[in-house]
């Protein structure tokens, strides 16, 4: 029988994404995404529902989502469900579902769409295959060169 595992999700983070380093020197980086959905009828009987979920991106990606994002910023994230346990320091077993990040598209704020930068860095982004795109930002580094962008 065939299985798939695979999840998008386009969210904010509740969160500054932490980054932590395995002893192997693989960079781990811990993101916090909320997911809002519009259920019910319409006008005010409208309610919005939140589902808040773990990412951890791994390696390169995650050295470069700590870098780029912030809490409150828009991300869509393709990667995988993973189920983890342990035990806590008060011994009790503890678990989780996370997501396990394959890429992280960093979307673009409201400020950014209709501007000539933002047009610009639309017509060169790279192809869809990359860990990570990144959509400029008007108040990012006014003098980053293509050989400086890390993805």
């Amino acid at each position: 029988m065939a299985s798939l595992n695979r999840v998008l999700l386009l969210g904010n983070l509740t969160r500054d994404p932490e980054l932590r380093y395995l002893q192997s020197g693989t960079a781990v980086c811990q993101l916090g995404l909320a997911v809002n959905t519009a259920r019910g009828g319409q006008g005010d009987d409208r309610k919005e529902e939140v589902c808040f979920v773990d990412v951890a991106a791994f390696g390169k990606l995650g050295e470069t989502a700590s870098q780029y994002l912030t809490k409150g910023r828009s991300v869509l994230v393709e990667g995988r469900l993973q189920y983890r346990s342990w035990e806590g320091q008060d011994g009790q077993k503890r678990s989780k579902h996370e997501v396990l990040a394959e890429r992280i598209e960093f979307m673009p704020d409201g400020r950014d769409q209709g501007t000539p930068r933002a047009a610009a860095a639309a017509a060169q982004a790279p192809a869809r295959s990359a860990p990570a795109q990144a959509a400029v930002r008007e108040e990012g580094p006014p003098e980053l060169e293509d050989d400086d962008i890390p993805f």
